[in-house]
């Protein structure tokens, strides 16, 4: 080897960086959110299921969809949801720690729909600080997010807080 040459240091792995005046940065990813942590759940009529291309707003029903923020727009638009899910691990193991639901409208055959994306992030961001935030899902939206979240893992499910299965209950 030329010694002449020096060796390239490994590049660290981007995050999402917040940056704040209150907060004193100290180098590169200082101040970042680990989204490592968080999945997406799709309910989509009666079927839930993961599809973490909502991190980044290409999940399966986002996919070639023009959104608004005008729910007219969409008058045909189907319901669908976002839900928001933190883990967590204490000594015991790992448990669903935030779990929240944001909402949006798709027509797939129109190609538009609706949805906040301020609210689906400050949802996110509260699901990341473990809150509970469901009580705008319907008894059967609750039920198929209850079983995916069971039959995702059910240890994770059992070790869950009482305040969780009580708001999906």
């Amino acid at each position: 080897m030329d010694s002449n040459k020096e060796e390239t240091p490994k590049k660290k792995p981007a995050a999402l960086n917040i940056v704040s005046t209150k907060i004193n940065h100290k180098g590169f990813g200082a101040g970042s959110i680990d989204l490592s942590n968080v999945s997406s759940l799709i309910i989509d009529g009666d079927e839930a299921y993961l599809d973490m291309g909502a991190l980044h707003a290409k999940s399966a029903v986002e996919k070639r969809i023009r959104f608004s923020t005008n729910k007219e727009d969409v008058p045909n638009g189907r319901k669908c949801w976002i839900i928001w899910v933190a883990v967590d691990r204490t000594p015991e193991g790992t448990y669903y720690a935030g779990v929240t639901a944001c909402e949006m409208l798709v027509d797939t055959e129109a190609r538009r729909g609706w949805k906040i994306l301020a609210d689906h992030v400050n949802r996110m961001d509260a699901a990341m600080k473990r809150k509970i935030m469901v009580d705008n899902l319907d008894d059967q939206e609750k039920a198929l997010l209850r079983k995916a979240l069971i039959d995702h893992n059910e240890e994770w499910w059992d070790r869950s807080t009482d305040g969780l299965k009580t708001a999906l209950a």
